[in-house]
C-alpha cells in the first residue's frame, strides 16, 4: 500500500523517533513492504518512519536502480534499518547535494564523514553491526537523520536556507506540488 509522505512542516518530522517494540508491533513486515512501495512511487532511494508519519525508528533504503558500471556496488543494496544507532563517524566531510520526498523540489549540497558503523536490527531481526562509506553511508546518514528529527537543511550554511525560507515557509502552509501521495499540514 503506497502511504502518504509527510511534508516540511509536519511535526513528526522533527520528533525523536522511538524504538520498536519488535516483539510486540504487528504486521512489521508489511510496514516495510509499504514503505519500499512508498519510495519508488516517489522515486527515491530511502524511507524514513517519520516520513510515512510513524515516530518509530525505522528507515530502508534502495539503491539497486542507481547502480551502473560505474557503480556496481549499488546493485542489490535494499536494506530495512529497525532500532538503527549509528555508533562511529569518520572519515572525511564531503559536500554532495541531496534532495529529500518530505522537501520536495529543494537540493543542497550537505556537508557528511564519508564513513559510518551502524547497528541495527534487519527485516528478520537479526541484530547487524556494519560498516559503510561513500554513498551508501550518505544515504544512510540522511535516513538516519530522519529517525534522530533533522531533516537536511538543517545542515546547509545558513546563507543557503535564508535563500530557500520561502519554499519552506510555503510547504508549511501546504503548497506543495508532488506526482506522490502527500500529507501537508
Amino acid at each position: 500500500m503506497i502511504l502518504p509522505i509527510y511534508i516540511y512542516g509536519q511535526p513528526v518530522l522533527r520528533k525523536v523517533a522511538e524504538d520498536i517494540d519488535t516483539a510486540n508491533y504487528p504486521n512489521l513486515k508489511e510496514l516495510i513492504d509499504d514503505m519500499y512501495e512508498t519510495m519508488y512511487d516517489a522515486d527515491g532511494v530511502g524511507l524514513a518512519g517519520p516520513q510515512v508519519g510513524l515516530d518509530k525508528r525505522i528507515f530502508v533504503v534502495d539503491l539497486d536502480h542507481v547502480s551502473d558500471e560505474e557503480s556496481p556496488e549499488f546493485k542489490g543494496f535494499k536494506k530495512a534499518f529497525i532500532n538503527a544507532k549509528i555508533t562511529e563517524r569518520s572519515g572525511d566531510i564531503e559536500l554532495m547535494e541531496e534532495g529529500c520526498l518530505s522537501i520536495p523540489g529543494i537540493h543542497e549540497k550537505v556537508p557528511r564523514e564519508n564513513t559510518i558503523v551502524i547497528e541495527y536490527l534487519d527485516e528478520n531481526l537479526e541484530k547487524k553491526v556494519e560498516e559503510y562509506t561513500g554513498f551508501k553511508a550518505r544515504v544512510i546518514q540522511h535516513e538516519y537523520d530522519h529517525i534522530e528529527g533533522i531533516m537536511f537543511i538543517d545542515k546547509i550554511s545558513p546563507l543557503r536556507k535564508r535563500m530557500i525560507k520561502s519554499k519552506l515557509l510555503g510547504m508549511e502552509k501546504g503548497k506543495v506540488n508532488c506526482h506522490y501521495r502527500t500529507k501537508t499540514v
